[in-house]
């Protein structure tokens, strides 16, 4: 075989395992989740920050999440476009023998697209280092960035509250414009575990996380990327009483809101939405093609961006 055969090969082998580029809406896209953030108890709360998401973009309060409601199942949809029959994910907490996610996350595609491309995670729980798939991501941040590789089982005990992740995410913001960006608030599912879903400790749990929210928006909105970046704010699960693990609507519905670039102001999404249409929507946004594998399908209907013309002649 020639060497100019052999790089031609190469190529092609390059080209069928990168996603397919489509047309790019966004060049940055920001998934923030809150952590047990249940609709009806969020509507309950005064939160400021989130309802001038809500006004200025398209939002619906009965998203589902899967089954089972779990944080680590239901964040590994959220971030691979698929559920848990297909990402095999169905314990949650941080299991090292049990090793990586088995399929793509929206980082590995973004990176498989474009190895310069940014991608961070900024977390409140250890658990999410099994969704770090290796040289996904640029930044795994929980209290301060951590190193690829073998972890024990203490790094499960690992926590990062609201406000030390809004800092994380304002200080990684100010030097580096990721292409996509994980943030997770942990805060509200703590509060529910100890107190109870919608109790008053877990709706000042929303309030310190809707302050947290707010500084995530300013840094966004200081950035470089504020012209041309979508934030998404949804969570994983609800929860009734003081756990999250039935198939009812108490834990199954979760919120689901756009804004930035392209958002319909003050829309009501219609269509229904599941927490693995968010990888979706994701790399629809950055131009990329959704994989013929996912479960996940983009809310276009959350989006009015102008329709290009034609090239003339076509």
């Amino acid at each position: 075989m020639t060497s100019r055969r052999f790089i031609g090969l190469i190529f092609s082998c390059l080209l069928a395992i990168s996603p397919a580029l489509a047309e790019r809406k966004v060049d940055h896209v920001i998934i923030l989740s809150i952590d047990g953030g249940k609709p009806k108890v969020i509507l309950q709360t005064e939160m400021p920050q989130l309802q001038r998401l809500v006004q200025e973009g398209a939002h619906t309060w009965v998203a589902n999440t899967i089954f089972p409601p779990k944080t680590l199942p239901s964040h590994t949809s959220m971030v691979t476009g698929v559920g848990p029959e297909k990402h095999g994910i169905l314990w949650n907490d941080w299991m090292p023998l049990r090793g990586m996610v088995k399929v793509p996350t929206i980082f590995s595609l973004v990176k498989a697209a474009d190895p310069e491309a940014g991608t961070a995670w900024i977390c409140g729980k250890g658990k999410f280092r099994h969704l770090w798939l290796p040289g996904s991501l640029d930044v795994f941040d929980l209290n301060g960035p951590q190193q690829p590789g073998p972890a024990s089982m203490e790094f499960n005990r690992l926590k990062a509250p609201a406000q030390k992740v809004a800092g994380q995410v304002k200080g990684w913001l100010a030097e580096h414009q990721p292409q996509v960006m994980m943030v997770h608030f942990p805060d509200v599912d703590a509060a529910g575990h100890a107190s109870g879903w919608g109790s008053p400790e877990q709706q000042e749990a929303l309030r310190v996380v809707d302050q947290a929210l707010g500084q995530v928006v300013r840094a966004e909105k200081d950035s470089p990327m504020a012209d041309s970046s979508v934030i998404i704010v949804t969570a994983d699960h609800g929860g009734h009483e003081k756990n999250h693990a039935e198939n009812i609507p108490d834990d199954m519905n979760i919120p689901w809101i756009a804004w930035g670039k392209g958002v319909k102001p003050g829309f009501e999404i219609q269509q229904p939405v599941t927490t693995y249409d968010t990888a979706a929507t994701a790399l629809w946004l950055l131009g990329l093609e959704v994989p013929a594998s996912f479960d996940g399908k983009p809310v276009v209907e959350a989006f009015d961006f102008p329709v290009k013309a034609a090239p003339a002649g076509k």
